[in-house]
């Protein structure tokens, strides 16, 4: 069966997308195409300048769209104090009225978002970091009162309410190590980032089987270019990958192509199974 699978757009917000405005347009003309899902990159420091903040521009987006789900993919706990990033998630899932994933990952340095401004790089230790702000975050979340003494962070909150919409989360993995696969089983989905090609679609199939679970929904992203609208046809089999159990396909724009040829991706609508 591949009628489960959604089709979103995937994509950095510097470079041609460096401006929050043509964002919002972005998203809106992807909307009103039939895409299902818009999601921006999270970086501070650009790969190619200018640079869009993405939590302001998804609020801008959420703003004026009403159906496509959003969200940061990926913003790394690591890098955020976790509790302004709970904070900011619960404001736009209430902004967007339940749209809102959180895709996390433990985050990159590869263009200095880390070092940079000093901050600690390794894998090992962002991982750490990881782990213990998202206990926070689920904990703030579900409105438990928290006192909390780890290795990295420390909170003292009273209870409150829950926030009134589930807040998905999704793990990045750009590896399949024990703790990554722990992590993104204890989540509400995967989105597997293994390079410039997605996983083929045995692979994909062991992954998803060593993370799913049995008992409640799970949400399996993969990532490429499949719209007939780029100027190199596409060789991804979506058939094959949405069988393997993928359940969302990410149609990657990349700051690499001009904005023109980005936006006739866009307006070509999803790259449906079956056509």
């Amino acid at each position: 069966m591949t009628d489960h699978v959604r089709y979103g757009l995937y994509l950095p917000p510097f470079g041609p997308f460096g401006d929050p405005a043509a964002l919002v347009d972005l998203a809106v003309r992807a909307e009103a195409a039939g895409w299902d899902g818009v999601f921006l990159w999270d970086h501070v420091v650009p790969a190619m300048p200018p640079i869009a903040d993405t939590w302001t521009t998804l609020a801008a987006i959420a703003q004026a769209t009403s159906t496509v789900l959003l969200g940061p993919m990926v913003t790394p706990p690591s890098r955020r104090r976790p509790w302004l990033l709970a904070r900011q998630a619960a404001t736009l899932a209430r902004l967007s009225r339940g749209r809102l994933i959180l895709g996390t990952g433990i985050g990159s340095d590869e263009t200095g978002d880390f070092s940079r401004f000093g901050d600690p790089s390794s894998p090992a230790e962002l991982s750490s970091r990881t782990d213990e702000a998202m206990d926070i975050i689920r904990a703030m979340w579900a409105g438990e009162a928290l006192r909390h003494e780890g290795s990295h962070y420390r909170v003292s909150l009273d209870a409150a309410d829950p926030e009134p919409y589930p807040i998905p989360v999704w793990t990045a993995s750009t590896t399949q190590h024990e703790r990554v696969l722990r992590r993104a089983a204890g989540s509400d989905g995967i989105f597997p980032l293994p390079g410039p090609q997605p996983l083929p679609p045995a692979e994909l199939a062991s992954l998803v089987a060593q993370v799913r679970p049995s008992d409640r929904p799970y949400e399996v992203a993969v990532a490429g270019n499949a719209s007939p609208a780029w100027e190199e046809p596409a060789t991804v089999d979506l058939a094959a990958l949405a069988e393997a159990g993928m359940t969302w396909w990410m149609e990657s724009l990349i700051h690499f192509d001009p904005l023109d040829l980005s936006l006739k991706v866009v307006d070509a609508g999803p790259p449906r199974i079956g056509g």
